[in-house]
Order: C-alpha cells, then structure tokens, then sequence
C-alpha cells in the first residue's frame, strides 16, 4: 500500500460497510425466525396431508440458509472491522511520523521518502546541504547500527532526524500492506457457493472461515475487552452489557463456543452462539462418518459346537467393529443427539410450546447439551432438570421430552404465568449402572457447573421480578443436586427428587430451600431408592445410610401413580402432574403419599 493510499483511507467507509452487514445478518436472523415461528407453524396447524409435509421441509431448508446468511454476514462484518483496525493503526502511525517531520522542518514526499532542510552541527563552520532519504521498515540490530554510523558522520543534523521520520513511514506502509495482504483473502473466502443448498461442506467452511477471521484478526480482538477471568455469572453480564453492539457482534462471529458457554449472559444470545456451534459441528459429525464404511449387513452368524448351535459376529463385522466400531458409535450418538435438539426446535409452536433456546452446547466427551422450553430471562416460573447415569448426548432426547411434558403440565396449572423448563445435561454422567453409578465424583465434580448455571439464571434476568425456580433431579442427577447443596448455595425455591439414590445429605433441611419445599417420588417398582441406599445416601447420628424416599429424611412424599425408573414423566399421570404443581408453584394443591404414623428403620 503506497502513501497516497494510506493518507487517504477512510476507516469510517469499512465500519459502515460492517454496520451493513451486520444488518443484513439480523434480518436474515429475523426472517430464521418468522419462518421457525410463524410461518412454519402456521402451515403445521392449519394446512395437512403430503403436500403441506412437503413444504415445512422445504421451509425448513429455507431457515437454514438464513441462518447460514446471518453467520456468514457476522464473519463479514466482523472481518471488514478488522481490517479498518489493522489499516486505522498503521494509518495514525504515519500520520504521527508526518506530523513529527513537519514540526521538525521536514517535507515529507509522495513516494514515502523525507527531505531535510540544510544545516550544520554545534562547532562546525561550513553549513550542509539538505537533501532527501528513504526509509526501510523492520531493520535488524545491523542495519540500525549502520544508520547510527551514518548519522553520527553525516554533517547535517537533520539528517539523523529525518532518516527516523522515513523509517516510521516505511513500518507504517509496510503495516498496511501486510494488513491488506493478510484480510484480502480472508474476506474472499466469505462467500458461498452457487446453488441453493446449504450443505454440510458450506457449514464446514463456516468453521474454517472464523478460524480464518479469528487468525487474521488478532491485533483487533486483542483490543476488545476479554470475559473476566474465572468470572462469576454476574461479572460475565456485566462484560457482556458493557460492550458495543460492534463488539457483541464480533464475539459472536469470531467465538461463538465462548460465548455459548457463559453464564450470566442472555438466554437469546446464548441461544444464537450455540446453534452456530451445532450447525458446524452437525456438519463436521456427518463428514466424518461419510468417510466411514457402513458396518457389514452380516453380522451374525449361526455355527454347532459340539453339538449346540450358537449365534456369533462373523469375521467380516468384527473386522469392520475393531477398525471403525468406537469412533462410529461416538459419532453417531453425537450426530443422533443434534438430530434430537433439531427436532425440538422443530416442534415449536406444536400445540402451543414455546420458543426453544440452547443455553449449552459441546460434543466433547460424553457430550454436553443446555436446552430451555421458553425464555427462563423472562419466565415466571423456572425449573432445571438434571438427568441420570446413562445420560449423555446420544441420548438426550428423552430428557429433553421430559421437560417438555413438564412445561406443558406446568404451563396449565401456572394461572396465566409463564414457565420455562430447562434440561441440563452439563456434566459427565456416570454411563454404566454398575461400574460408575456407585462413585459420588461425577456429582461432585458437575455440582459447582450446576450452581453457576443457576446463579446465571438470576444474573440473565431481563424482568425486575424475581422468579420461582424448581430444581428437578432423576436418578443420579438428584445426587449432583445434593451435592450442589452441600458444596455451596443451592439457589432454588423448591427441589424435586424422582428415583433418587441418595443425595449425600441426610436431612431435607440441609438443601437450602425453606422447610416443606423439598418433593420426593418413588415409584413402585422402582428399585434405584433401594440401591441407592448403600451408596449416596447421607448418614444421621448412628450411621445409618439415608435417602429422600426415608421418613427420617423429611421430605414431602408425592403420590406417584408410576411403575418403574424412567415413567415418572409419563404424559397424563399423576406423577407428573404433581411435578408440574411444584414447578408452577403450587406445591400445596398436590397429593401426598400418607405418612406412617410411627416407622422403625431397619438397621
């Protein structure tokens, strides 16, 4: 980039075009969301049969793309005020320069270099000559050495000044040519192809593309304020509200991962920066396994063995098991968890259900997976579940049912206000019964990421009214609740127990909820309470193992009409009715299992 070009470059034209492009993505966000909303749901409740099935897939695809184009337009408007960044600095170091060799008697020339006036140093008689230097960018200790020589002979002094003037000059053009040299193929590669479909390729090319902008932009993100370090819920809101709508939005082109997983910030802007995370990580998933051989058709076969017939693998599937079978059962279950959250943004509007939002999300590990039934910002009425050993995101669906059906129970017996249901898989579940369930560490260590989610509910709040929040715990997840409790401050109104192993503590007292608001189920059938008893439960005087199902433990008994482990949500029950009267806070209208007018525990 030469002088003139430099001199005459206008940050101001390249921040408005990031203005106009950061536009553009909000109106393809709202007409996302107009499609998802309204229009979609629409068609769903009013038009049936193949043809209309037809057209909610075809509108489906159309989200889609705007939801490309929003993120796209993000990456764009984010690398546009990069660049105007990384050009506006190398332009206020060479107008510094010419301002320092004008005051000093220097003209500076269009090609870069720097004339001086004539003159003489203290002592000597004859005056010298002015004359005219260019100047070179970086330098290294040699040449530097070299100029100093050179200044030190030269008989004019101003020599030695303007010769500083040139180099400036020169660090700031060549700044300029290395920021238009490093952004000019970034913002090249922000465009899409040309067809109409918005491939899994295209979403892995968004990931490529931020990576892309995230590089190159360095110096500009460096500028911008970081999230406070190990910061609470309420220090990452205030970071968040302290920013520009500029700098919110570069945060959430650049990294949306880090944004998706703050808590304290915005259930909407949560919301935005983990669908990102999920498009290109659905997309990454299914590449993947494209590039795996689908396992063998034959994989069992029959052989006698002394006389007994038997059914084993053939040679061919296990050969196939050992080379592929792990990395095609991770992604899979990967792939079949973002398929179940899809589907659950799908049903909005499905007989009245409300907005979703993904409030976390990570396929690292077993998987993580935050999803909300309604705004909790502004919800009434908050309830956070936590599912059990086995979870993980392959199997998330399930759990996000489940808080679908409470929020709809809740939502009828809530007289008007609003709830939002959330279920909360943000942490590493135990995934086998036997071997992991018994060890209290997957609760303890998920237990502080719990209460930190919790705590965000309150720093995100978008009401002056506080709400009722509930705290529902199924199988192991109401042993991290227990452990939430005794590890620091639980902040909820109400805690419901179903199946519950033992939560490490032994009174209902000892939960941070004021007294008669802690809720237990046991269902007949149901033999986890039982088990659990020799290993989560906590101890009173004499030692004995205590879970919430024991009237010792003192917790309201709900009348459960289920069977089993996993029915305690069974769509038209008493079980989960009287759930739902806890989390619309009407705790008091439920029924309760009769209390045994003296009880003995065995020992």
């Amino acid at each position: 980039m030469d002088l003139a070009t430099l001199k005459a470059f206008k940050p101001s034209e390249y921040e408005e075009a990031a203005d106009g492009y950061r536009a553009t993505g909000d109106m393809a966000s709202e007409a996302k969301d107009a499609i998802d909303n309204r229009i979609g749901l629409g068609l769903r409740s009013e038009v049936k049969g193949d043809a209309a099935g037809a057209a909610h897939e075809q509108l489906k695809k159309l989200s889609k793309n705007f939801h490309y184009v929003q993120t796209e337009c993000g990456l764009v408007s984010t690398a546009l005020n990069g660049f105007a960044f990384d050009v506006a600095a190398a332009k206020r170091k060479l107008e510094a320069a010419m301002e320092d060799a004008r005051a000093d008697g220097c003209t500076v020339n269009a090609n870069g270099s720097v004339s001086y006036p004539a003159g003489k140093k203290p002592g000597e008689e004859k005056t010298a000559d002015g004359g005219t230097v260019s100047g070179s960018a970086g330098g290294s200790p040699t040449s530097d050495a070299l100029e100093r020589q050179a200044v030190n002979i030269h008989p004019n002094p101003h020599y030695g000044r303007a010769l500083e003037y040139a180099n400036r000059i020169a660090d700031a053009l060549e700044e300029a040519a290395d920021a238009d040299t490093k952004w000019a193929p970034k913002l090249r590669a922000l465009k899409a192809d040309d067809d109409l479909e918005v491939s899994h390729r295209d979403w892995a090319d968004v990931k490529s593309d931020t990576g892309g902008v995230r590089e190159a932009g360095k110096s500009y993100f460096d500028s911008l304020p970081e999230p406070p370090k190990d910061g609470t819920p309420k220090d990452n809101a205030a970071w968040w509200k302290g920013l520009s709508p500029e700098e919110q939005a570069a945060w959430l082109s650049a990294r949306p991962g880090t944004v998706g997983a703050l808590d304290g910030l915005p259930a909407p802007v949560r919301d935005e920066a983990n669908r990102v995370v999920l498009a290109e990580q659905y997309a990454r998933v299914q590449m993947e396994l494209n590039t795996i051989p689908n396992p063998p058709s034959n994989e069992w076969t029959s052989i006698s063995a002394r006389g007994y017939a038997s059914v084993v693998r053939t040679d061919e599937w296990m050969e196939w098991h050992n080379k592929y079978g792990d990395r095609y059962e991770r992604l899979t279950n990967s792939s079949i968890g973002m398929e179940k959250i899809q589907e659950r943004f799908d049903k909005t509007g499905d007989e009245g259900l409300p907005e979703a939002y993904l409030l976390g999300f990570s396929t690292e590990g077993n998987g993580r997976a935050i999803l909300a039934n309604g705004n909790p910002d502004t919800a009434d009425h908050q309830a956070v579940y936590v599912p059990g050993t086995t979870s993980n995101l392959g199997s998330v669906g399930g759990d996000i049912n489940r808080m679908v059906e409470t929020w709809r129970v809740a939502s009828e017996e809530a007289d008007g206000d609003s709830v939002s249901t959330i279920t909360w898989l943000g942490y590493d579940a135990p995934q086998n019964i036997v071997l992991d369930s018994p060890f209290s560490h997957y609760a303890d260590d998920g237990a502080p990421a719990y209460n930190r989610f919790i705590d965000g509910l309150d720093a995100s709040r978008a009401v002056d009214s506080d709400p009722h929040r509930t705290a529902i715990g199924h199988s192991y997840g109401t042993t991290l609740i227990g452990s939430a409790a005794r590890q620091g401050e639980l902040n909820v109104d109400d805690v419901i127990f179903a199946g519950s192993p033992g939560v490490q503590v032994s009174k209902a007292e000892q939960l941070d909820v004021p007294e008669g608001h802690v809720w237990n189920q046991e269902a007949k059938g149901d033999e986890v309470p039982d088990i659990g008893r020799y290993g989560h439960g906590g101890t009173d005087w004499d030692g004995a193992w205590i879970i919430p199902s024991d009237p010792l433990f003192g917790a309201n008994q709900m009348f459960t009409d289920t069977e089993g482990h996993s029915d305690y949500w069974k769509e038209g029950t008493d079980s989960l009715r009287n759930q739902a009267l806890v989390v619309a806070g009407r705790g008091d209208d439920l029924e309760l299992k009769p209390v045994p007018p003296a009880y003995t525990r065995g020992r």
